[in-house]
């Protein structure tokens, strides 16, 4: 295990390092920073002087050096825009961002896991099918296309009138397949204060309103993902020789089911799943932009749009931060839920 981490920490050092490098690199091509500070009627020469004294006319390995040495002490600069540094813009946002994560993670979880067993189980049943289906045409739809959906019919609210109104049945019928809206889908309301930047939207159940219909948006990007994962290796694994065994010696299905294979089904679901969980951190842009969510995405796309360099770089380099860790937990998940996998990568 020692060994492991030790390498695992390397690797992180090398990924962060490469990460570093790129989102350095890339600076001067998002505008120029001096422009959004100071605006058009500020002379040239205060300009100069400016740009002097921020740095910006050193060479680039002068500057990526200067950086690097601060970065090793997590102080990636000031925001041009906020005048505050960077970390404590991000420290705001980033609660609210791993809180949408976590409530999409959860929604994954929970339905991706019975859903795709089921499906496996019985796979020419009929919900099964429907399942099938509907999962083709989620991983089909983006996701800035569901969240607009679920804001029409959830927030907005449709009134359909296909069936007669003028008779009981049809008056019924036309109330089941409407929908009044009301739900909260702008923003994140009045989350409640932790402790620090760090306020939650779990502590109320005002709070989670307000998650409701991103999380939904952001789990529909994976959830497809997940149950058809986890269907193919199900089906997999039941055609297996000790599954067969086990069914032979007379083992309860539901003991083979959730038991036996089901924890065989999950090896590569985690391998693939903690890779993808990482990834919703970049797919909130998306999601928080439609919703006004107030984390790290839409901060990006701000951050973008008035040119702030230092919180574009510091964004890239928390987001690469938070892939390494992710992928670490995975490997460590992995080895506890297969003994049999050595993390120093010898044989078993």
């Amino acid at each position: 295990m020692i060994a492991f981490m030790v390498k695992r920490l390397f690797h992180a050092l090398l990924v962060m390092f490469v990460i570093s490098i790129i989102a350095f690199a890339i600076q001067d091509n998002l505008g120029d920073p001096i422009q959004q500070m100071v605006g058009q009627s500020v002379p040239e020469s205060e300009r100069a002087e400016l740009r002097e004294e921020l740095g910006l006319n050193d060479p680039f390995l002068v500057q990526y050096f200067r950086f690097a040495v601060n970065a090793a002490q997590f102080d990636f600069g000031y925001s041009y825009v906020f005048n505050q540094p960077t970390t404590e813009v991000i420290a705001r946002h980033l609660p609210a961002t791993l809180e949408l994560v976590a409530a999409a993670t959860f929604l994954i979880i929970v339905f991706s896991i019975p859903i795709g067993v089921y499906s496996a189980i019985k796979p020419r049943a009929w919900l099964s099918r429907f399942f099938m289906s509907v999962s083709i045409v989620g991983i089909s739809i983006p996701v800035f296309l569901t969240a607009i959906t679920l804001i029409q019919l959830f927030a907005i609210g449709v009134t359909w009138t296909p069936f007669p109104a003028d008779t009981a049945w049809g008056s019924w019928l036309n109330d089941v397949i409407s929908t009044e809206g009301g739900m909260p889908a702008y923003g994140r309301g009045d989350p409640v204060h932790v402790f620090g930047p760090w306020e939650t939207n779990f502590a109320s159940l005002k709070g989670l309103t307000y998650l409701v219909l991103p999380a939904i948006s952001l789990a529909s990007i994976m959830l497809p993902l997940f149950i058809r994962l986890i269907r193919a290796e199900m089906l997999e694994v039941l055609q297996s020789d000790y599954v067969k065994f086990a069914r032979a010696k007379g083992i309860s299905l539901r003991r083979i089911y959730f038991l036996h294979a089901l924890k065989n089904t999950m090896l590569p679901v985690i391998t693939v799943g903690g890779v993808q969980i990482g990834t919703l951190v970049a797919y909130t842009i998306l999601t928080e932009t439609v919703f006004q969510w107030p984390g790290m995405g839409l901060m990006f796309l701000d951050a973008i749009e008035r040119s702030d360099i230092p919180l574009i770089v510091t964004y890239l380099m928390i987001v690469g931060l938070i892939f390494v860790i992710t992928n670490t937990i995975v490997d460590l998940i992995y080895g506890l839920v297969n003994p049999t996998v050595k993390l120093t990568g010898q044989s078993a």
